[in-house]
């Protein structure tokens, strides 16, 4: 049974995918980009972290957010156009972002897994997972993403890799900046921005909010918060930076739909959730930290980071209200030198990253009256808390002047302490595990333009401390109250680990800038989550599965189709191929793992005028996606179409932009969560994706 603890032997990597790479290609970094401003600062960044990336023996992205032309809702908005990621939005902030198969069954909203999720080299992602509200895309300068095993050196072990969202300082956004943007259903995002240098010390402070009233009906929201930070260059060889973030956000939950319902009245609610008015308040988030660098020698130094991040929540969502006191201490420490290794140059990086829990505490009680008791009777007082460190050394070795190989090997120690405390503690659980990761690639420059890479790795997952409750199945009994047929124990889980093997190439051509990735993952105890209860009793359940494959393509090509005098005609492209399937499930058999499409396709076509005016037509393709776990039942394919248009003034010291999403009004799902067998019936499992909505925006700079 794919949801059981499983217990399988370790088997080696079985199967390796062989690339046909195109001939036509020459080398650069792969990364697509979002739209032009003039922002020479923070360009010179952009270019600089491609230019790191390209060491990596593996597929990145660089996102340059600064240049973004369009509407920045959420997440979803910053990694659309790229391939490998696959990001949709249920309607609200909470975006669903997977890589290569990561979370991939996770609920949009929920707390994010799968991913290591930086800001600013700072870690996000805590044991329970990655919470969304301080991604605010005004505040961000770029992103990068390392897909994949690819995240090591920065001690991101996780199967879809590592997120760093970096934020935009006062080098790269001098001035006072407004920003307005607004559209359909009500929604508005209103920011200001105020950076500059004085000297040896830069700042940026910066203040956003946004409201919307959702396309189902149910489904408004607003939030708003402030960010700062402020760097100081102490010394020629010592720098630091200060970082705060408060957000606070709150959105109506309007719940899944059917396929029928999708199909004719997408912006339907789900009637449960109307009836116990689900919605899903945060009451504010806080994130304080520091990160100071040390250039010990020209060859060598040393970087240290410490994040404390507080974040409740008040989970309203179900029959029962839950609210959580979250509150973490992450740090991270980075020793780099450049030496020689064997006669030849070589560098080495030495990283501990720590994710600690200071609290993570739950009072669950009843939202409605129930069974002769109140509301707001207490029912169960539950803790969940955990520690994860690792310990990374890795050596870039160049061989010659074409070839790198990189190698690495990681430890990982993990803690879990979870106790359902009331109204009896059911035992108290407290695990204690050590884990590994090797790591072994390559990067072979052919020719100046082309670069092939690849890389073997393992990755190690350890389960989040809320899943061994909630995918528990001890249960309190009858006699016990409100708290009767609520999990009184935790269970325990196992570390989900996989040995992926990832070969591709990237470059620069007469057809554009290229990028080609194949990889194939064997996993092992892979944490999949299942609905087994709908809302208004809502419990969604996380375990080890039995072994299941992970493999796939990723494609980016960014094109000019034509240039001239007057301007430039520019297509840019993403695929992403996504084969995840159980191996041989005494159930499932070889199913698919439902909760993303297999193919997914983005492209735009644009025309920059050399005036500053420009226009693009865009669309986006998702085949169909399975539903449950029988694979009985499947949410429709969809292909949409946008179009935007707009204006850069010289300098850049103003945009205006418009655009027109889903044109032909589509109905789809965007996200999936699924049960185990519908048995070809039609539940309510899918979120629709958005329907026909125009916004329009402009951002203003004052130097």
């Amino acid at each position: 049974m794919p949801f059981l603890p499983y217990r399988p032997t370790r088997s080696p990597l079985s199967l390796a995918i062989l690339l046909g790479l195109s001939t036509v290609a020459h080398a650069a970094p792969q990364a697509t980009t979002l739209d032009a401003v003039h922002v020479t600062a923070a360009a010179d960044a952009t270019a600089q972290a491609r230019e790191a990336l390209k060491r990596v023996p593996g597929a990145s992205n660089v996102i340059d957010v600064a240049k973004a032309n369009s509407r920045l809702s959420s997440s979803a908005d910053v990694l659309a156009y790229q391939p490998g990621i696959s990001a949709q939005s249920p309607g609200n902030e909470g975006a669903k972002v997977s890589i290569r198969g990561s979370g991939i069954n996770r609920g949009p909203g929920a707390h994010a897994s799968g991913i290591a999720v930086s800001i600013d080299g700072l870690p996000l992602t805590g044991p329970g997972g990655t919470p969304y509200e301080l991604l605010e895309p005004l505040w961000l300068s770029r992103v990068e993403v390392l897909r994949g095993a690819n995240g090591f050196e920065r001690g991101a072990l996780a199967l879809g890799g590592a997120i760093d969202y970096i934020s935009r300082s006062g080098r790269d956004s001098a001035g006072v900046q407004l920003h307005y943007e607004a559209g359909s259903r009500g929604y508005q995002k209103r920011g200001l921005s105020w950076g500059g240098v004085s000297g040896d010390v830069d700042y940026f402070l910066a203040y956003t909010d946004t409201e919307f009233d959702g396309y189902q009906r149910h489904a408004s929201g607003d939030g708003k918060g402030a960010m700062a930070n402020i760097g100081w260059q102490i010394t020629p060889d010592l720098q630091t930076r200060f970082f705060v973030r408060y957000r606070e956000t709150n959105h109506e939950t309007p719940g899944r739909l059917t396929r029928e319902q999708i199909r004719n009245d997408p912006r339907a609610a789900n009637p449960a959730n109307l009836a116990i008015d689900a919605r899903r308040p945060q009451p504010g988030s806080t994130w304080v930290g520091n990160v100071t660098t040390l250039q010990i020698d020209e060859d060598s130094s040393l970087q240290a980071g410490l994040v404390y991040h507080k974040y409740p929540m008040d989970l309203n969502e179900s029959l029962y209200r839950q609210q959580l006191d979250y509150a973490n201490l992450n740090a991270t420490l980075d020793y780099r030198r450049r030496h020689t290794l064997l006669g030849l140059d070589s560098e080495t990086t030495i990283g501990l990253r720590v994710t600690h829990d200071l609290d993570a505490d739950v009072r669950e009680s009843l939202r409605y009256a129930n069974n002769g008791y109140a509301a707001g009777t207490r029912t169960r007082d539950f803790r969940h808390h955990g520690t994860d460190s690792t310990l990374h050394i890795g050596n870039n070795l160049a061989v010659n002047e074409r070839l790198r190989v990189q190698t690495g090997f990681a430890l990982i120690n993990t803690r879990r302490d979870v106790q359902v405390t009331w109204p009896s503690s059911g035992g108290r659980l407290r695990e204690h595990d050590w884990d590994y990761a090797p790591r072994l690639g390559f990067t072979w420059q052919q020719t100046p333009q082309t670069q092939w890479f690849g890389n073997l790795s393992r990755s190690v997952e350890a389960p989040h401390p809320w899943s061994m409750i909630w995918g528990s199945n001890h249960y309190f009994g009858p006699g016990n109250g409100p708290s009767s047929g609520r999990q009184r124990a935790p269970v325990p889980m196992q570390n989900q680990t996989a040995t992926t093997l990832e070969l591709g190439a990237r470059g620069d051509a007469a057809v554009g800038r290229w990028e080609l990735t194949g990889y194939y993952a064997h996993v092992n105890h892979e944490l999949l989550s299942v609905e087994l209860q709908p809302v208004p009793n809502l419990f969604i359940a996380e375990n080890n599965a039995s072994p299941t494959v992970h493999r796939g393509i990723e494609a980016g090509l960014d094109s000019t189709v034509w240039q001239a005098a007057p301007g430039r005609l520019s297509l840019r492209q993403a695929y992403t191929f996504s084969d995840f399937r159980y191996r041989h499930d005494t159930r499932f058999g070889s199913n698919r793992l439902p909760g993303l499409p297999r193919h997914a396709y983005q492209a735009e076509l644009r025309f920059d005028h050399a005036s500053g005016l420009y226009a693009a037509l865009n669309t986006e393709y998702a085949s169909r996606i399975a539903v449950d776990y029988a694979n009985s039942y499947w949410a429709d394919s969809h292909v949409i179409f946008g179009s935007r248009i707009g204006y850069d003034a010289p300098g850049g010291h103003w945009q205006l932009w418009a655009e027109m999403r889903n044109i032909g009004d589509r109905h789809y799902a965007a996200t999936v969560t699924p049960g185990y067998n519908d048995a070809g019936k039609d539940v309510a499992r899918s979120t629709p994706g958005e329907g026909r909505g125009v916004y329009a925006g402009v951002r203003w700079r004052f130097d």
